[in-house]
């Protein structure tokens, strides 16, 4: 009950965030949450750091972003697990830098490695369980599950 309501909030701050920078106004975002407005930000920050998954859409009110916020928010634990950080862009007159490097027409998903490399790009939503199994058929991914097991079996 108590994680359902948590997840609840999440998700509701995510999309009053997410709407208010679609309209333009100034929403601080904390600098390890997992779902945030692309703005100004740049793929580079999170190199090696993070996976970044981008959502863009023409506007915040396009059924396809609405499904997939839903879908990614009702899951975000197990993408938080998989250190991925949801980049969201649903202003293309703001032409920020994220969505000139990666030019999304309409909506559009896209997942990145932690090297930079993209690992899927879609233009319908995709569900958590499916993104999931695409980062973890990466080598590095799975290095990281080796290397936490080995630790856990070290103490």
């Amino acid at each position: 009950m108590i994680r359902r309501t948590v997840l609840a909030l999440i998700g509701f701050f995510t999309l009053t965030a997410g709407l208010g920078a679609a309209q333009g106004a100034e929403t601080p975002v904390e600098d390890d949450a997992p779902i945030r407005p692309a703005g100004e930000a740049s793929l580079d920050e999170f190199l090696w750091t993070k996976r970044p998954l981008l959502i863009f859409a023409d506007t915040p009110n396009d059924p396809r972003y609405i499904q997939q916020m839903q879908l990614i928010e009702a899951r975000i634990d197990a993408l938080v697990e998989r250190d991925v950080v949801v980049l969201t862009d649903t202003d293309p007159d703001a032409r920020g830098p994220i969505r000139r490097a990666m030019r999304p027409r309409g909506f559009m998903l896209m997942q990145l490695a932690k090297d930079g490399s993209v690992i899927i790009r879609k233009a319908s939503p995709w569900d958590v369980r499916e993104i999931s199994r695409s980062i973890d058929k990466q080598p590095l991914r799975q290095q990281e599950v080796r290397d936490r097991r080995d630790a856990l079996r070290r103490q």
